[in-house]
């Protein structure tokens, strides 16, 4: 047999899809592991779509390779209200099968083998695994334990002639962490300094609770056609299965990723761009009463973890919906506790070790899922931590 090819032998499918597979395997399981708001497509929503499918013979057909018209100018619209971004539509903005997919494509387009990339650790995992499917070097950076926020002196010691971009999830995925505009500011400065791309995801910037929607990188002047901003639908919108992203660029950068766009996906699905469509320009409310049910699940997320203070510590997260829980109570490795949370008490939860070294002896618990789930969750945690 021909061998695989080193690109795929380099990386691997993430514990974020593994442990669900266990658990199904195991049954009656409680999740606090994958992160998938609780929340069903809005009414509207799926009016939309339906409407659309019904209606327009064209909407199960490819859409323009970039994506709706429509559906570019609503998103270019929000990044200049939310954000300071002024974006063309037509050259700048492309509607991907989720942030993946941009993500993916911005990686492919920045990355030639060899190129080493920083990443502040802990990180998303998949990040690392498109790097390395790049056939580039992902680059951890430490954050600071304390509080996972940005260490920035560690950042500029990791730069070497090698260096080509930075990846930043901010809010941050695993740890919930919000970054101050003044760290961003120092990174971008760092950035400018270097000569290095920036890859901004922002799928989570949204869900902040105690201040204000982050900056974007991709709003400052000196950082202007050298920043890919990604995100996604399906957090904010709870659209996770409808796969639909986004990425702005500017229009050098965007002319190549549209490349890797057209190889890879051609388009993104056209009744998912309908519905991204229309919880973009529809209703607001739900979206936002989303956000607060986020919020007062997280007060319960953390309600509960301080009654288990003797058995874990954590950073209060300030975005997302993510907590990376320190377990006190044993010195195995977050894998093998992850496994044993499954088989031995029932609930899924993720190994902190997948989102870098510095998550190993944690486990990130989501609270994307509904209060009656988390207080399950937390009750049967609790009986087996008290055994």
């Amino acid at each position: 047999m021909p061998s695989i090819s080193r690109r795929v032998q380099a990386i691997k499918i993430s514990d974020t899809k593994l442990m669900p597979m266990i658990a199904a395997k195991v049954g009656g399981c409680v999740s606090l592991g994958q992160g998938v708001p609780s929340f069903a497509t809005p009414e509207h929503v799926v009016d939309a779509v339906c409407s659309a499918l019904r209606q327009d013979s064209a909407a199960g057909k490819y859409t323009l390779q970039p994506g709706l018209p429509a559906l570019r100018e609503a998103v270019a619209e929000l990044l200049g209200s939310e954000k300071g971004v002024q974006a063309d539509p037509e050259t700048e903005i492309v509607i991907t099968v989720g942030a993946m997919e941009a993500l993916l494509a911005a990686i492919l387009t920045l990355v030639e083998r060899g190129d080493e990339v920083l990443i502040p650790s802990p990180y998303y995992a998949s990040h690392v695994e498109q790097i390395l499917l790049a056939e580039g070097v992902p680059v951890p950076v430490p954050l600071r334990s304390e509080d996972w926020g940005l260490d920035l002196e560690a950042m500029e010691r990791a730069v070497t002639s090698r260096t080509k971009a930075v990846l930043l999830c901010n809010p941050s995925n695993p740890t919930g962490a919000v970054y101050p505009d003044a760290d961003l500011k120092a990174l971008a400065a760092l950035c400018e300094r270097h000569g290095l791309f920036v890859i901004t995801d922002e799928t989570y910037d949204s869900l902040t609770f105690d201040s204000p929607m982050p900056m974007s990188l991709a709003s400052l002047p000196e950082l202007a056609g050298r920043v890919i901003l990604v995100n996604s639908f399906s957090k904010r919108f709870a659209l996770t299965g409808w796969r639909v992203g986004y990425a702005y660029a500017a229009k050098p950068l965007m002319d190549e990723m549209l490349k890797v766009h057209d190889c890879t996906a051609i388009c993104a699905p056209a009744p998912s761009q309908a519905a991204a469509l229309a919880a973009l320009t529809g209703p607001q409310d739900i979206f936002v009463q989303m956000g607060a049910s986020l919020k007062a699940r997280r007060e319960l997320a953390c309600a509960r973890l301080d009654e288990l203070r003797d058995h874990f510590s954590y950073v209060r997260p300030g975005g997302a919906f993510y907590i990376m829980a320190r377990y006190l109570f044993s010195s195995e490795s977050s894998r093998e506790m992850a496994q044993r949370m499954i088989r031995e008490a029932r609930v899924v939860t993720i190994p902190g070790g997948a989102f870098g070294p510095e998550g190993d002896g944690h486990l990130r618990l989501s609270y994307g899922a509904s209060e009656k789930e988390i207080n399950e969750a937390f009750d049967r945690i609790q009986s087996w931590v008290l055994l």
